[in-house]
């Protein structure tokens, strides 16, 4: 593709972008405003709107729902961009060989759970970004999808903690409750963290939401513990529980109803596990 569409505006291009790295990602969300495609822009650009925290990364995040997929990949692809739906049920991706710069194109978590639905696009709010004038994820979904990410390699609980002291006054903490629904021990487990790494923010979150998932957690301490065995470990980590749904015997939460993954789904994210392993590790 060519990369320097004659409209980019350099006084918009953040001084760490590469001007040919903006001027993709900023031809990707033009072509995809013009097509009229639905999708909301996450990632470092919204994590940095909502926490003021600035992190350069090698891609560009956007979020639609999952019947909306293909029609996003058929304006990237118009533009050169080679496409693939890299995990089905969850994430696809847009490189331009130009660049070697990727648009990830998310449309729910890769434990299945935080599903991109009508919602997100309710409540996402109005931003210009690479001069470009688009909408962000909303914190609350935010916070949900980074709330199950706990692998050795990657715990994204500082970035919660992030969102929480700077956005936690003005959090829709009812949407926030429904959306941990039946996981609500992990967000729980965030709220601690957050009260132990800002004791003076605590007000950020408010007395009754942490009363109620207290009393919550203190009726289940008392009642008898469920009769299968189920790990929902692997809705934190695809990597880290793999002995327990195995030699070990546990059900595999991911299977459960409610989570949007088939058995096909967890085989072909179990997979990657080794090659994202590699791809991780320093080069020497």
């Amino acid at each position: 593709m060519n990369p320097t569409p004659p409209d980019v505006d350099e006084a918009a291009r953040p001084e760490h972008l590469d001007p040919a790295t903006f001027a993709f990602y900023r031809a990707c969300l033009q072509a995809l405003n013009e097509a009229k495609r639905p999708y909301l822009v996450g990632g470092a650009y919204a994590f940095a709107r909502y926490t003021g925290i600035e992190r350069h990364t090698k891609d560009f995040d956007i979020f639609c729902r999952q019947g909306d997929v293909d029609s996003l990949l058929s304006v990237l692809d118009g533009l050169g961009c080679e496409t693939e739906k890299t995990f089905p049920h969850w994430l696809a991706k847009a490189y331009n060989p130009g660049t070697e710069d990727f648009i990830d194109v998310i449309y729910s978590s890769g434990s299945g759970i935080a599903v991109v639905d009508d919602e997100w696009f309710t409540h996402s709010v109005p931003e210009t970004v690479l001069g470009v004038p688009v909408r962000l994820c909303p914190a609350e979904e935010i916070i949900w999808s980074k709330g199950f990410i706990m692998e050795r390699e990657r715990f994204d609980g500082n970035d919660v903690a992030h969102l929480l002291r700077a956005r936690g006054h003005n959090l829709d903490w009812s949407r926030l409750l429904r959306r941990f629904g039946p996981h609500w021990r992990v967000l729980l487990t965030h709220l601690v963290l957050f009260g132990f790494i800002y004791p003076a923010e605590r007000t950020q979150v408010p007395p009754e939401v942490q009363d109620d998932l207290v009393r919550r957690l203190q009726a289940e301490t008392m009642a008898p513990p469920p009769a299968d065995k189920t790990c929902q470990g692997t809705l934190i980590s695809r990597a880290q529980y793999l002995i327990d749904i195995g030699p070990w015997g546990y059900r595999d939460a991911r299977l459960e109803p409610g989570v949007k993954m088939t058995p096909a789904d967890i085989a072909h994210w179990t997979r990657a596990i080794e090659a994202d392993d590699k791809e991780a590790k320093p080069r020497s």
